[in-house]
């Protein structure tokens, strides 16, 4: 799995990419859950779930179900006040968290390590892994935070996911900037 700071950080970049104006902090916490939910499935080894079954890591709570039942409900609970059900923007929003949440999955199938992904729970089991995988798997435990291998881990989560995060938030903010409507000479000087 990628760690949780650069789930994290995947959601805040594409956040201020996908919405530039001021977002209420509901947004930004929402944004930040959804991108690391998924893992909270490591919780239920404690009770008894063994990795390879179907709630086991990387099992339902990353599959694209998952992902889009998480993001209807949050949105609609959550944000019901800047958004009303089936508007719009709520609709955005639901888009936007189910990638978010999806993103996570996606991230974890590019790692060297562990079982592979179930995007298809709870119709298809089977777990996938992405054909390239340049990211090192992190560590599931904290106590490994400290070590040379956990900074290899951020190292090429550095290398393959925060800079081409970076990367496509700046082209976003750089074509917006380019295509958004000018205001006229006279609209700014009053």
């Amino acid at each position: 799995m990628a760690t949780a700071f650069t789930h994290a950080f995947v959601a805040a970049s594409l956040g201020k990419a996908a919405y530039p104006q001021k977002m209420p902090w509901k947004f930004w916490a929402l944004a930040v859950f959804c991108s690391v939910a998924p893992d909270l499935d490591v919780g239920l080894h404690y009770y008894g779930v063994q990795y390879g079954d179907p709630w086991g890591h990387r099992g339902m709570t990353h599959s694209l179900f998952f992902a889009a039942i998480m993001s209807l409900v949050l949105v609609t609970v959550i944000l019901y006040k800047q958004a009303k059900p089936l508007s719009h923007k709520w609709l955005g929003y639901v888009v936007f968290f189910f990638l978010l949440t999806a993103s996570h999955g996606f991230l974890d199938a590019f790692t060297d390590g562990g079982l592979g992904v179930a995007f298809f729970a709870p119709f298809d089991n089977e777990r996938y892994f992405m054909p390239w995988r340049p990211i090192e798997v992190s560590p599931l435990g904290v106590r490994d935070i400290f070590t040379n291998y956990f900074a290899k881990v951020l190292l090429s989560e550095l290398l393959f996911i925060c800079l081409p995060t970076v990367v496509f938030s700046g082209l976003v903010y750089c074509l917006r900037k380019i295509f958004s409507p000018k205001q006229s000479v006279q609209a700014k000087s009053t």
